[in-house]
This record gives structure tokens, sequence and C-alpha cells, in this order.
């Protein structure tokens, strides 16, 4: 009896302690059920029904916050701009936007600039914040990115402030001349002279118009809804005969090699607008009795071969600081020598919008008292064979025959030239 009963006795103490340890596990279960996880952030059962569907297709950055300040919902680009950390809202101004909308219900909008997450550079994250109620119990956080935008409003002030400054000046010009012809209305020499000022400013003034009409129409138009293969030795030749009056002028030698069987896939006309502004500006800045080249060659590259197209001169070179800047929009190295020129500043930021909308990208090398090299890189029509599926009426392309040239540095010798007169 004395072990049957100790043996029950062992039986009901384990009983006891079991349920002891059942209960202890069922609670601590529940409070983990409770506490907020990562996962749980995006998947908070609390969210009004329809809420998560509609912030996941919203283009701004979303944060949903709880009564505590914790987040309940943040989108991927919350997490990107670095809003959202470690399950709470890192940004003070709008966290306290949001306790401020949770008091009192009132929708609240503000502009901020944030440090830029993982750079150095101390550049600002241009944000527009706005805080709404979602509920009784939430606050809903919806942040756009305004920093590209910002950036486009500079470039078009500085655009706009930069055209009004070039057209008044040949306009004030031609002002002035004009008002010195009338004064000397009874000495033809004096009118002679005023008179070939202002057709020098006249001209000056319809260039300047036309390379804003041209501006303007590739940055606006899509050259591949045009596009067809040209020839690149046709392109050369077209920019060496645009410049052949001012190259004679000053007994510039224009010389051009290994431009056959090339072709490149785009609109005829930006391209050979492009190519024109770069032997225009090598001419323009090269001294007399010089020499300008222009050589042509294939280069593999990743995604289809490329046609690489250099322009070389002999002249007063680019120095470092100028080189980060020669594709602005009237920039120029020399403004002296640009209005003795009639440059107006366009030639090269019209390149370089060509050779982008073309899939391409021009790059310069440059040496002070040694000269400069613009490289325009296009890609070749028949490396673009799978886009004339998208322009059928273009017709079969012809493969272009021989093994890819080796890419080499753009400030090379030019291969053997054929001296065009």
């Amino acid at each position: 009896m004395d072990v049957n009963a100790a043996v029950a006795a062992a039986a009901a103490i384990a009983g006891v302690l079991t349920g002891v340890i059942a209960m202890l596990a069922f609670r601590w279960s529940e409070r983990e059920q409770k506490r907020p996880t990562r996962t749980s952030l995006h998947t908070d059962p609390v969210l009004p029904p329809g809420v998560d569907t509609v912030l996941s297709v919203l283009r701004s950055s979303a944060v949903v916050l709880d009564e505590a300040d914790t987040v309940v919902k943040a989108s991927s680009a919350a997490y990107a701009l670095g809003l959202v950390r470690g399950g709470r809202l890192s940004v003070e101004p709008m966290l306290q936007m949001a306790r401020d909308t949770r008091r009192d219900g009132e929708i609240r909008q503000v502009e901020l600039d944030l440090p830029r997450r993982g750079t150095g550079r101390g550049e600002a994250l241009a944000v527009s914040a706005r805080v709404a109620p979602l509920g009784s119990r939430l606050v809903l956080l919806l942040v756009e990115d305004l920093t590209e935008a910002r950036r486009i409003e500079a470039v078009r002030r500085d655009f706009v402030a930069n055209v009004s400054h070039e057209l008044k000046t040949p306009v004030g010009a031609l002002s002035l001349l004009s008002e010195a012809v009338m004064d000397a209305s009874d000495d033809p020499e004096a009118v002679e002279r005023f008179a070939g000022r202002m057709q020098i400013e006249a001209t000056r003034l319809t260039n300047l118009v036309q390379e804003l009409i041209d501006l303007s129409r590739v940055q606006n138009d899509d050259p591949l809804e045009d596009a067809e293969p040209v020839r690149v030795d046709e392109l050369v030749a077209e920019a060496i005969d645009r410049c052949r009056h001012q190259a004679g002028t000053k007994q510039i030698t224009m010389a051009a090699g290994g431009t056959a069987d090339l072709h490149v896939w785009g609109n005829r006309g930006q391209l050979a607008a492009a190519l024109g502004n770069l032997v225009e500006n090598a001419v323009n800045y090269s001294p007399a009795r010089t020499r300008v080249g222009i050589a042509a060659r294939r280069v593999t590259a990743p995604g289809g071969d490329l046609i690489e197209v250099a322009v070389t001169d002999q002249g007063i070179g680019i120095s470092e600081k100028d080189k980060e800047r020669v594709f602005e929009r009237f920039y120029r190295v020399d403004p002296a020598r640009s209005r003795a020129t009639g440059g107006t500043g366009l030639g090269l930021a019209i390149v370089k919008h060509v050779a982008a909308s073309h899939g391409g990208e021009v790059t310069v090398w440059s040496a002070e008292g040694q000269g400069s090299t613009f490289t325009l890189r296009l890609p070749e029509a028949g490396a673009a064979r799978d886009r004339a599926q998208q322009h059928p009426d273009l017709g079969d392309l012809d493969d272009e025959a021989g093994e890819s040239t080796p890419q080499s540095s753009p400030y090379e010798p030019l291969p053997a030239p054929e001296v065009l007169p």
C-alpha cells in the first residue's frame, strides 16, 4: 500500500507540474504573438480593409503608424529612403507631425531636406511629407521625393536666364548699331562698317535661335521612331562639307579614315547635326595650318557592337576643370574665342542629347596646348537588328563583314587618312 500511495502521489505531482508548464507555455505563446516583428510590420491585420492594396500601388513612400508610433505598414520605397529603421520612423520632424495629427486629427504637409543615405557628399534629399489620420488609431504618412523635380526646375531656370542673356547681347548690339547708322547717314564708310557689324550680329542671332530650335527638337522627339541604318562615311562627308569653307579660310586640312562599310542606327538628320557640331568645333578652335581628323571603327560591347567616331584637332585643348562642363548648355571654354567665331555654347549640348537619345554616348579627351578628341559612340545598325522588328518598314539589314576592331584610347594616332580637299 505504501508503494502504491507513493506512486500515486508522484503521478499527481507530475500532472500538476505538466499543467503548470502548459499554462506558462500558452501565456508565453500569446505574448510572443502580440510582439511586433518585421513581418507583422507589413501584414498587421489592424489595417482597414483595402488600405494595404492601395498603399502597394502608390508611387509615394507610405508609412502607417499606430498609437505607440510603431510602424504597422511601410512600403519598400520608405525603407529605401531611410525613413524606417528598426520598425520605427527615423525622421523626427515627420514623427512629430504624426503625433500632432493623431492628437487633433488635422492633415499636415511640409517640405524637408533630408541627408542622403549612404553618401558622404552631403547632398540633401528634398521630400514633401503629408500626414493624415487613418481611422481612429492609425496615422498615414506619404512622402514624395522632390529631388529630381527640383533639379529639373533649377536647370530650367538657369536655361531661361542663359537664353535671356544670350539673346539680349546680339539684340542690344543691333539696336546700338542701327542708331549708329542713323547718326552716320552722311558718312558712307561708317555706314558700311556699321552695316557689316549688324550683319555679323544678325548671323549670330540667327545661329542662336536655330540651335535653340535644334536643342528643343532633340529633347522632345524620339529619334528611334524614324530610325534607319545610316552610312557613317556619308555622315562624315556631310560634316566635312559643312565646314569646308571655314577650314579653307584657315588653311586647315581635314582628313577622314576608317569610315567605309560602317552603319549606325538612328535618325539621319540628328546624327548629321551632332557630327557636324563636333567637326565645326574642331575647326573653330584649331589654329591656322593645322589638321582635323575624323576616324571611325567598330568596337565590341556587351550589348552589341558600337560604332566609334572620333574627331581630333590640334587646337588649344581643354583644362581638367572645363572638361566636366563642356557639355553644359551655353558653357564656353574660351568665351572670347566663342564670340569671335560666333559660337553659342549649345553645340556640344546638342551632341550629348543626340548621343543619349540614340543609346550611345559622347566623351572627350584633351590636354591643354595639345588638342582634343571628341568620341561619339553609337549602336551599330547590324547590332540593332532586334530593334528592326519594331520598325518592319525598314526592311532587312545587310550583315556587316569583318572582325571587330579592338577598343583603344581615343587619343591614339588616327589610321592612315584619306585627305579630302
